[in-house]
């Protein structure tokens, strides 16, 4: 059991060892105990994580458990006399193969055996299955300028992806286009009508490609190109057909000049749209034919669907709205009062099709730069289902969707030889094993149940439950599953001190380089046996995963379930968590006191009630599934920074220092600077505006003012550089409108009807306060 130290337990640590943070590092030992801690017996995986210190990859298969398929790890009880190994999780005892019975000693331990290495990578001796496949599918139902700006945001990517990357082109308004790259002569396109539903079977007739399995199993290997990118034989075996490698996807090194010819010339979609109607967009269409001619090519090999829109689906199958204007496209209300009428058969479409490209391990991916709402409500499932990428902005010109298309293809850069391989993996699926005592309550973030059922799966579901194994699709270092875990223990005996619970996490995926890995997680845990005394649990409280673990079941329940009941849900268990580890006398208010581990825990859960997650004022149903759909795949700290945000002070008493999110922060001689993830805000004090207004920072002997104003500019270029969705970056004055961006973040302990505080602005709003809040939690919580 790792990660207790002198001064508790280390959290990050763990974090950066395993890419792991539980709600409790100590369990409770019995299912009653479980439920009466409230917050979930959980944590939150991240499985492609750049991890520090683990070993680079290893170059042969994992050696398997014979009864429970677990991954020989270190806490297994070797016996190298006999050449055994006892499994921890079903304790099975079972022989080491030959090659590596031979070998092993004591003083000669392979890695997967090395204490410190409880996370290890295999690179499994597999054939590779080529490398990935990107297909682009553009919205040509744009302005003259946001078209130009998209292709050539395109254009940029080219030189971005690898050389041996497989590209296409589809490109759609009111028709679908299918460009054919092979055909490098002049330009040349299959057209498909965008108002109708084509099966794959009649995709791949109209294209004239090898239908869905057969055609060779592994196009990359089987085919061999000429120099003109043009297939040698013809591989397909099924008539006169072509398999779709060689024709519509081509490697970039072979195509890089077609293709770029082709988005030069690509032009608006040229059907007329009167004044008084939307563009016929057929998103659904387009989607359709790419998985329809990626289902032909490369089924089961890692492959992106990169979606790029500038408005709603308004044509065909998925369309959410009709193109009079006069039909306005729904809102939270229409949704809640069942009145919006595209709404079911448009997410049944998307939901159909993301069964398709979880079948074909194909993600979606949706960059979407409107004003007006683009569908992501319906889209979502194709998504998040998937493991796709989702990025909403104003415009094609912003730097939000610039930056963050450019940052997908970062390269690796580390000391296992990994260089210049992109940062992400696909077809990834992941396993969850446990020992005995305890299963496998469900997952929430990016995966897709594989209806896995097994021992080791509980009879309550939380998100995707009633299986051990979920399909991720793709992955990125950043992507973070939360787990949830049920104590099977039912009988009131605790469970002896010197026992152990064991947590395996198996992830297989393709790497970007085309070979299949095999990443493997144990985890060595304690329980807490003595319910009388409940300070050693406690401790092993991790409030910021305990928030964010909470926060995803609160974000999963919104499907399904009115606001004001998950609120109601949040203000009750934070009540019952707070009466039971606070330290009071009862019905005494003034006596109540919260140990240094669950101290801003009510704190978070304010926050996260105020937050766009939860509260649907001021935004549109696609922007609340976009702010919920990040936090459910983002890491733990990134999701306390879109819980609370943090905001940091410079002014010249001193050094910039992190201030309360409160109202009493604002000060007309100080500079602000808040982070909430999706924007980082740089907010003036009203003297601090008029002194810049003045140039007073041009002068020499202000140069510490020139400073004062540079200093935050820099911190904010540091907290964007890596981020993915690119922050939106604001820099406002205090009283104008763009001030609003800092103001309903913060804690209204000044407004209009009340002032908790000293000083600071004032915020017109009728929410109650962080202290009224408290106040009403201590009073509660302290009740006989």
């Amino acid at each position: 059991m790792h990660g207790m130290g002198m001064g508790g337990w280390d959290f990050l640590g763990n974090e950066e060892k395993d890419g792991l943070r539980f709600s409790w590092n100590l369990w409770p030992s019995s299912k009653l105990e479980a439920t009466r801690v409230v917050v979930p017996t959980g944590c939150l995986y991240s499985p492609l994580k750049n991890l520090e210190g683990m070993p680079p990859p290893l170059q042969y298969d994992p050696i398997r458990c014979n009864t429970c398929g677990a991954v020989l790890n270190p806490y297994a009880q070797i016996d190298y006399r006999s050449k055994l190994w006892a499994c921890p999780f079903c304790m099975n005892r079972n022989h080491f193969p030959p090659h590596y019975a031979d070998n092993i000693s004591e003083t000669n331990l392979p890695a997967e055996l090395i204490p410190q290495f409880t996370t290890v990578e295999y690179e499994l001796t597999v054939v590779p299955q080529g490398p990935p496949v990107f297909m682009f599918l553009v919205d040509t139902c744009l302005g003259e300028d946001e078209l130009d700006q998209l292709k050539d945001s395109l254009q940029q990517t080219l030189n971005l992806l690898p050389d041996d990357a497989l590209v296409g082109l589809i490109s759609f308004g009111t028709n679908v286009m299918v460009h054919e790259l092979g055909f490098s002569e002049c330009p040349k396109s299959y057209v498909f009508r965008g108002d109708k539903e084509y099966p794959a079977s009649k995709i791949q007739d109209l294209l004239w490609i090898s239908p869905t399995g057969r055609g060779p199993t592994n196009q990359y290997k089987a085919q061999q190109l000429q120099p003109g990118g043009m297939p040698a034989v013809n591989m397909s075996g099924v008539g006169n057909r072509e398999p779709a490698i060689g024709k519509f996807l081509l490697p970039v090194s072979e195509c890089s000049y077609t293709l770029d010819t082709v988005l030069e010339e690509l032009q608006r979609d040229p059907w007329p749209v009167p004044g008084d109607q939307r563009a016929a967009r057929c998103t659904g269409t387009a989607l359709e034919v790419a998985l329809g001619l990626l289902e032909s090519a490369c089924p089961g090999r890692g492959s992106r669907i990169m979606t790029f829109v500038g408005g709603p689906p308004t044509s065909g199958p998925g369309m959410i709205v009709g193109r009079m204007k006069t039909e306005t496209i729904r809102s939270h209300t229409d949704l809640q009062k069942n009145s919006a009428p595209n709404f079911k058969n448009s997410s049944k479409f998307f939901h159909g099709l993301s069964d398709r490209a979880v079948a074909s391990s194909s993600v979606i991916d949706f960059f979407a730069c409107s004003l007006d709402q683009v569908g992501l409500l319906e889209i979502r499932p194709c998504v998040e289902r998937t493991g796709g990428l989702v990025v909403l902005a104003d415009s094609f010109s912003q730097s939000v969707f610039k930056e963050s298309l450019r940052r997908v293809f970062m390269r690796t850069r580390n000391e296992h030889n990994d260089d210049n391989n992109l940062q992400m993996g696909f077809s990834a699926a992941l396993e969850v094993l446990t020992s005995k005592e305890l299963k496998v309550a469900g997952a929430i973030g990016p995966c897709s149940s594989l209806h896995k059922k097994g021992p080791s799966v509980a009879d309550t579901e939380i998100g995707q439950g009633g299986t051990y194994a979920w399909s991720l699709g793709g992955i990125t270092p950043s992507t973070t599953l939360a787990l949830y875990f049920e104590v099977t223990n039912s009988s009131p005996t605790p469970l002896p001190p010197h026992k152990r619970r064991f947590l395996q996490f198996v992830t297989q995926y393709q790497h970007s380089n085309g070979r299949i890995r095999l990443r493997s997680t144990t985890h060595c845990g304690g329980w807490h046996c003595d319910a009388q005394d409940m300070a050693p649990l406690a401790v092993s409280f991790d409030q910021a995963a305990a928030a964010v673990l909470t926060a995803r079941i609160a974000i999963h329940r919104t499907e399904t379930e009115d606001v004001a009941d998950i609120m109601r849900w949040l203000d009750r268990s934070l009540i019952r968590l707070c009466a039971k580890f606070a330290e009071y006398q009862k019905d005494e208010p003034n006596s109540f006191r919260l140990s240094r581990e669950f101290s801003m825990y009510p704190q978070y859960m304010f926050h996260l009630r105020r937050s766009q997650f939860l509260q649907q004022f001021n935004s549109s149903p696609d922007e609340s599934c976009y702010y919920r759909s990040i936090l459910c795949r983002e890491n733990t700290n990134n999701s306390m920074v879109m819980i609370q945000p943090s905001l940091l002070s410079y002014s010249f008493q001193g050094k910039p220092m992190p201030v309360l999110l409160d109202a009493s922060s604002v000060r007309h001689d100080t500079i602000l600077l808040l982070d909430t993830f999706f924007h980082v805000v740089i907010f003036h004090g009203e003297t601090i505006a008029a002194w810049r207004e003045q140039n007073y920072q041009e002068q020499e002997e202000h140069v510490n003012f020139k400073n004062l104003l540079l200093a935050p500019q820099s911190d904010a270029q540091i907290i964007m550089e890596n981020r993915f969705p690119a922050s939106r970056y604001i820099v406002c004055d205090q009283h104008k409108s763009e001030t609003r961006f800092l103001m309903a973040r913060l804690n209204p302990s000044v407004t209009h009807n009340s002032n908790d505080g000293s000083g600071g602005q004032q915020i017109f709003t009728d929410d109650v306060s962080l202290r009224v809040f408290m106040e009403h939690l201590m009073n509660l919580s302290v009740q006989s």
